[in-house]
């Protein structure tokens, strides 16, 4: 009667397909700020039931008809965790029992996952706690100048490695240092405020990270990668915005492809890439006329720009294909791939704290360009915009037509204050824009 007490409100049952007798090869931990995941690597589907234990805190998992393997551990998961202070294992007849010393209540959802890229069978437990959410920003005054939030998303995480490359590098782990890097630019830079969609080992689903970015007011998501191709000769950076009207060309299509099959790979529950809201679908169907599209290419073209300065561009031009995590309805949103981690020279390259600052400075000042001349209204950028000359650098592409009808000016204007007689201009080159 006593242990029955013990026992909290729910027992869940699981079943995955028969089979034969199961083995337990390895266990591994992933800690993010809402939750902890506990992956276990299994050589085939399982039976499995949990269930909570109170006084102390446990969670433990019953795998039926298991073994343990040679590689099972639970003392090395590689990573220390705020909930998980501890796991045990052992037999229990035919079956095998886990179980999770947790430092508070925890509410656990498990799911199997089927083989995917380099991964085998997989049980997932997510452990969620109580904490309540954090309060939404308040909205910011009309008056108010604000910072201009730019949302930066480091690609993968967690289960989801990324593109492999020589000497183990791993796209996940490069891709968090640069928007690192990232955020404590613009952090430093008066007028911005970063927000870390991912900023850890953990992986988010990718209609999560467009709603953490929306979320976070944010006035421009990020999303950072490096990729991987059948052949090592294959390099160079590219920039993509979103496409409602198919991909620009073959690669970005198999680009998008392969980057929205990331929550396959990441352990979601349930995926589905599609948006199972109407409102949204019909909004992301208009893409190709909003405002907000036409930002996304804007903000692409400056960021590409930058980037041709520290590094070979794989495209010249800015690509758009169908990416899951670029589907922000109301967020300007690009994605850039900062190389090829199949490359081993790039891989090189892209695993040095050095190059990786310099593909962080890239971003910034493309960011930093764009925001320069369209800094969205109520933002101390806009004031200052609004209230004096402003200075752009040039970037490739550029005409002096451009970028008069960009800030709302004329060729004449430019050229009287800037001292040029023709059309003739430099990428590289500094140039102040008259006040409108």
């Amino acid at each position: 009667m006593k242990s029955k007490l013990l026992v909290s409100a729910f027992l869940l049952l699981c079943y995955a397909p028969p089979s034969s007798a199961g083995k337990l090869d390895r266990v591994r931990l992933h800690e993010a700020p809402d939750h902890t995941r506990v992956v276990f690597d299994v050589a085939a589907p399982v039976e499995f039931s949990y269930f909570t234990l109170r006084n102390p805190d446990r969670v433990v998992i019953d795998l039926k008809d298991t073994t343990a393997g040679n590689d099972f551990d639970p003392s090395r998961t590689g990573t220390k965790s705020s909930r998980v202070k501890n796991i045990r294992a052992a037999p229990r007849g035919r079956d095998y029992r886990v179980v999770l010393d947790v430092s508070a209540p925890l509410e656990p959802k498990a799911f199997a996952l089927e083989p995917v890229a380099a991964y085998g069978h997989r049980l997932v437990v997510d452990l969620f706690g109580a904490a309540p959410k954090p309060a939404a920003p308040a909205a910011p005054k009309a008056d108010d100048r604000r910072d201009v939030i730019v949302a930066i998303d480091a690609g993968h995480g967690g289960e989801d490695p990324g593109a492999l490359g020589p000497g183990k590098v791993r796209e996940k782990d490069v891709v968090l240092r640069i928007a690192r890097k990232l955020e404590a630019r613009l952090n430093a830079t008066n007028g911005y405020k970063a927000f870390m969609v991912r900023d850890g080992d953990y992986y988010i689903a990718l209609r999560k990270r467009v709603d953490l970015a929306r979320r976070s007011r944010a006035d421009l998501f990020v999303s950072i990668h490096a990729d991987s191709f059948r052949s090592p000769e294959v390099s160079g950076a590219s920039v993509y915005t979103l496409s409602s009207q198919g991909a620009t060309s073959e690669t970005a299509r198999w680009m998008a492809e392969k980057e929205n099959r990331s929550d396959l790979i990441g352990g979601v529950g349930g995926v589905s890439l599609d948006h199972d809201d109407d409102l949204l679908n019909h909004v992301l169907l208009d893409l190709s006329t909003s405002a907000k599209q036409a930002a996304s290419h804007e903000a692409a073209k400056s960021v590409l720009g930058q980037m041709a300065r520290v590094t070979k561009l794989h495209k010249s031009r800015v690509e758009q294909a169908g990416f899951a995590v670029l589907k922000s309805p109301d967020v300007p949103s690009l994605l850039v791939e900062t190389g090829y981690i199949s490359n081993p020279a790039e891989a090189n390259r892209l695993a040095s704290a050095r190059f990786q600052d310099k593909i962080a400075s890239a971003l910034f000042e493309g960011v930093r360009s764009y925001m320069t001349r369209s800094a969205p209204p109520g933002t101390l950028l806009a004031w200052q915009r609004e209230s004096g000359p402003v200075r752009y650098t040039i970037e490739r592409g550029d005409t002096l037509s451009d970028i008069a009808v960009r800030y709302g000016t004329s060729t004449r204007r430019l050229r009287e204050a800037n001292g040029i007689a023709g059309d003739r201009i430099r990428v590289g080159q500094v140039i102040v824009i008259p006040a409108s």
